[in-house]
C-alpha cells in the first residue's frame, strides 16, 4: 500500500495572469537543429525553439541539462570556450548568426546578456552604464550620453535610487540594485534581446520581485530569454516555457499550457517534483 507521501503530488506553480497569455507576435529568434559539443562531450541535441519577440521565454530543467548552453549559444558566447562546437542554425530576424559575415562583437550589443551573480564593472553608477555607449560609439554628445544612461536606469527602476550619487562606485549598491545596474548596462545599447542566466538565483525575496516587475515591463520592448531553476519564477514571468532534459528540449509551449497540461510525462513529472 502507498503511504501518503506517495499519493499526493506537490502544488503546481501557479501561473501568473501575465504568464498565462500566449507568447504574441512572430519568432525573433530561431533555433533549428541546434547541436552543442565540447570536445567529444556532445551537450545539446537537435534543439529547435522558435521565441516570440515581446515576449519572456522560459528555459526550465534539472542542472546540467543544457538551458545555459543553448542561452550562450544565442549570442556566441560559447565561441570563447576552446573545443566547443556549435552546428544547426540559429536565426535573428531571418539571419544566421554564425554566418562568418556576423561580427560577435556587435551581435553581443544585439543581444544583452545579464549573469547569474550581479557583475557591475569596477567603475561609477554613471559609467558603467556608459560603457558600451562609448564602446560602439552610440553617443554623439555628452548630453546625448547623460540622456542615454539616464534613460537607461529608468527603464532598469534605478533611477530614484541612484540618480544623486552617479558617481559612487558600481559595486557600492546592494545586490538586486547591482543586478538592476547590470540590466541597465545591457539596454543602454538598444539591444533587441536580453539573455538572462539565473538572474535572481543570487537575490533575497524582495529584490527578486523587483526584477521579476522589471522583466514583466521590459517586454514590451524586448524579446526576453531567461534560464531559471525555479518553477515559480518561470510561471510568473513567462508566456511560453521550454523543458530540457538531458541536453535535448523535451517539448514548449505557452507556459499556461506548460505547467497545466503537459504532453510528455517528462515533463509532468519536473514540474510536479518527482525529480530534478
Amino acid at each position: 500500500m502507498m503511504s501518503r507521501m506517495e499519493t499526493i503530488a506537490p502544488p503546481r506553480p501557479q501561473v501568473s495572469a501575465s504568464a498565462s497569455r500566449a507568447p504574441v507576435g512572430p519568432a525573433k529568434v530561431k533555433a533549428t537543429a541546434v547541436s552543442v559539443f565540447y570536445g567529444e562531450k556532445q551537450a545539446l541535441f537537435d534543439v529547435s525553439l522558435d521565441m516570440p519577440e515581446k515576449s519572456v521565454t522560459s528555459l526550465i530543467g534539472p542542472s546540467g541539462c543544457g538551458k545555459s548552453t543553448f542561452l550562450r549559444s544565442i549570442n556566441r558566447m560559447n565561441d570563447t570556450i576552446p573545443g566547443c562546437r556549435v552546428t544547426g542554425e540559429i536565426a535573428i530576424d531571418g539571419e544566421n548568426i554564425n554566418d562568418k559575415s556576423i561580427d560577435p562583437v556587435l551581435l553581443r550589443a544585439q543581444v544583452g546578456m545579464v549573469f547569474q551573480k550581479p557583475n557591475p564593472f569596477p567603475k561609477s553608477i554613471f559609467d558603467n552604464v556608459a560603457y558600451g555607449v562609448r564602446l560602439h560609439g552610440l553617443a554623439s554628445s555628452k548630453k546625448d550620453l547623460e540622456q542615454i544612461v539616464e534613460t537607461s536606469l529608468h527603464k532598469a527602476g534605478l533611477w530614484d535610487e541612484v540618480k544623486d550619487r552617479l558617481a559612487a562606485p558600481g559595486m557600492s549598491l546592494s545586490g538586486g540594485q547591482q543586478q538592476r545596474l547590470v540590466i541597465a548596462r545591457a539596454i543602454a545599447v538598444s539591444p533587441e534581446i536580453i539573455l538572462m542566466d539565473e538572474p535572481c538565483s543570487a537575490l533575497d525575496p524582495i529584490a527578486t520581485a523587483k526584477i521579476e516587475e522589471l522583466i514583466d515591463e521590459l517586454k514590451a520592448n524586448y524579446c526576453i530569454i531567461i534560464v531559471t531553476h525555479s518553477m515559480a519564477q518561470a510561471a510568473r514571468v513567462s508566456q511560453q516555457t521550454a523543458f530540457f532534459h538531458l541536453g535535448k528540449l523535451i517539448e514548449a509551449g505557452p507556459t499556461e499550457q506548460i505547467f497545466t497540461n503537459p504532453r510528455d510525462t517528462r515533463t509532468q513529472d519536473y514540474i510536479t517534483g518527482r525529480f530534478g
